[in-house]
């Protein structure tokens, strides 16, 4: 895993977009999606892990009992997958991690939490084409014969009935993208994916590592975030267009009117 510097607010440009162009169809259609944190500290750990205590023990009781209470909220299913989108999308600890088609969405993570200035931030870039190598062999198959590089909730549902089913497909671990329903505006404006790996307890950075797929550490140095930030509000990558609604719209004004923390 290689690790760059952006240097100024155009050498980020650059890094976050290197890669884009296929030749083969002419166009600048990239393979890489995106993570930021605010924090170049933070790993790839997802919410359940950070809930630590028996964590593995506790994913089966915390998804029973949300869609135990949650089912009059929502189109009743049985996918396991639908399940855990909603679950993720509404703050419940799950094994999923939230990514982005969008460089610039990456960007807002990465420099929204005006309260972490001071820290440099990270933007993880990661080859979703290259992760299906590690894919198992069923999955890999069915992918190609969809034509795709990323998994639907539909796809999933047909190859795996439970979390179960899918620890098991494979003794060695692996990770794969899906992107979730269109349940939403934050989903849709986010261009937003997941990441889920078959094993609860592996972060998604290790198997990336392990798997040798395709992914840099950008990081974005404190010196710059501020130039970043302000740039991508006049482009209107804020929360009132990420996370529609009076939450968003208050979160933007309240960082929009706050005073500049010290260099």
């Amino acid at each position: 895993m290689q690790t760059f510097t952006a240097q100024s607010w155009d050498h980020l440009q650059e890094l976050l977009f290197a890669g884009s162009w296929n030749a083969d169809i002419g166009r600048y259609r990239s393979p890489y999606v995106f993570r930021g944190l605010s924090d170049d500290q933070f790993d790839l750990k997802t919410s359940l892990m950070r809930l630590g205590g028996q964590y593995p023990q506790l994913e089966h009781h915390l998804l029973r009992n949300f869609k135990k209470y949650g089912h009059d909220n929502f189109e009743p299913t049985d996918s396991v997958w639908h399940w855990l989108t909603i679950a993720q999308h509404h703050g419940l600890p799950t094994r999923l991690l939230d990514w982005t088609y969008s460089p610039f969405v990456g960007m807002h993570f990465a420099t929204a939490d005006i309260g972490q200035s001071e820290k440099d931030g990270v933007i993880w870039k990661v080859n979703y084409h290259d992760s299906c190598k590690q894919l198992p062999s069923d999955m890999k198959r069915r992918l190609e014969a969809e034509g795709g590089n990323v998994f639907t909730v539909d796809l999933l549902t047909d190859l795996v009935q439970d979390l179960d089913a899918f620890e098991q497909m494979e003794d060695e671990d692996y990770f794969l993208f899906f992107e979730p329903p269109s349940v939403d505006g934050r989903i849709i404006n986010q261009h937003a994916l997941f990441s889920v790996a078959s094993n609860p307890t592996v972060a998604v950075d290790n198997l990336l590592d392990k798997t040798q797929t395709d992914c840099e550490r950008i990081i974005i140095p404190a010196g710059i975030k501020w130039e970043v930030r302000d740039k991508l509000d006049q482009a209107n990558i804020t929360e009132r267009v990420l996370f529609p609604g009076l939450e968003g719209l208050s979160h933007w004004l309240k960082r929009h009117y706050s005073p500049r923390t010290p260099e």
